[in-house]
C-alpha cells in the first residue's frame, strides 16, 4: 500500500465574472446557464473576430451579455441567441473604437432608461427614414423587460417591424464607437467621449401616454431624426447639389 499522500486535482479555470453571474442574475434566481450553447456561441464569434479581439475578451462578451439580458428577462427560452447577437453587435463596436473595422456610415446612438420606448422608437425610425445611410444602436441604461405595446403599435403603423427588438443594457464599446449620442431622459448614463456629437432630446415617456400620446410622441420623434439625418448623412439632393448619378445637359 503506498505511502504518497493523495493528490489533489487541479482546480478549473475561473470564467469571466458575466460567465458566473448567470448563475446569480437578479430576477432570474436558479437560472441554468446553456453553458454548451453559449461556448459554441464564443468559438464561432472568436473565429469571426480573429486578429481583431482575443479569444478571452470574446467568451467574457458572450457570458457577460447573456448575463445583462437574463436579469430582466420573463423566458428564457430565447436567451442564447439573443445574447449572441447582443455580443456580436458589442464586438462589432469594440473593433470599430479600435480602428480594426471601417465605419462605412456614421453611427448613431440612442439610449433612454429602459431602451423600451423612446430610443427603440428613434433606432426604428431612423433606419426606416435613412436606410443604409447611417447604423444604428439603441440601449438603456436601465433595461427593461419587452418593448412597450403602444410602441410597437404605433411604429407598426408606420409600416416599421420591431418584432426582433429587445432592451438592451448600455455599454462602453458602443458608446465609443458612436459619432453621435443621443440620451433621452437618462442622465448623465452615457460617457463622455472626445470627438462625438451628443444630443439631449426632452421627450415624453411613452410609458406615461395612451396609444394617441405614443403616436404624438412618434411624430415628434420623426422630425428629430430626420434633422438629425440630415446633419450627419446629407444626401446630394439635400446639400443643395444635382446627385452625382443623375446626368446634366
Amino acid at each position: 500500500m503506498s505511502n504518497n499522500p493523495p493528490t489533489t486535482p487541479p482546480r478549473p479555470p475561473e470564467r469571466s465574472e458575466g460567465h458566473r453571474n448567470i448563475h446569480e442574475g437578479r430576477g432570474q434566481a436558479g437560472l441554468l446557464a446553456p453553458d454548451a450553447v453559449l461556448t459554441r456561441a464564443a468559438e464561432q464569434l472568436a473565429r469571426q473576430f480573429a486578429g481583431m479581439v482575443s479569444g478571452e475578451t470574446v467568451e467574457r462578451v458572450v457570458f457577460e451579455s447573456y448575463a445583462a439580458l437574463a436579469r430582466t428577462a420573463k423566458v428564457s427560452t430565447l436567451l442564447p441567441s439573443l445574447a449572441e447577437k447582443f455580443a456580436r453587435d458589442r464586438l462589432t463596436a469594440l473593433a470599430q473604437s479600435r480602428g480594426l473595422i471601417a465605419k462605412r456610415v456614421p453611427e448613431i446612438l440612442f439610449v433612454c432608461v429602459q431602451n423600451s420606448g423612446r430610443s427603440q422608437m428613434a433606432a426604428a425610425l431612423t433606419r426606416h427614414y435613412a436606410g443604409d445611410r447611417v447604423h444604428v444602436r439603441s440601449a438603456g441604461s436601465q433595461p427593461g423587460e419587452a418593448l412597450l405595446p403602444n410602441v410597437v403599435t404605433a411604429l407598426r403603423e408606420q409600416g416599421i417591424d420591431v418584432s426582433e427588438e429587445f432592451p438592451k443594457p448600455l455599454t462602453d464599446d458602443v458608446i465609443r464607437a458612436a459619432d453621435a449620442v443621443v440620451t433621452m431622459g437618462c442622465g448623465d448614463a452615457c460617457a463622455i467621449y472626445p470627438g462625438r456629437r451628443y444630443l439631449d432630446w426632452h421627450l415624453a415617456d411613452p410609458a406615461d401616454l395612451s396609444l394617441d400620446g405614443v403616436r404624438a410622441l412618434r411624430d415628434e420623434v420623426q422630425l428629430l431624426v430626420e434633422d438629425l439625418v440630415f446633419d450627419l448623412a446629407p444626401t446630394d439632393v439635400e446639400r443643395g447639389r444635382p446627385n452625382s448619378a443623375v446626368s446634366t445637359p
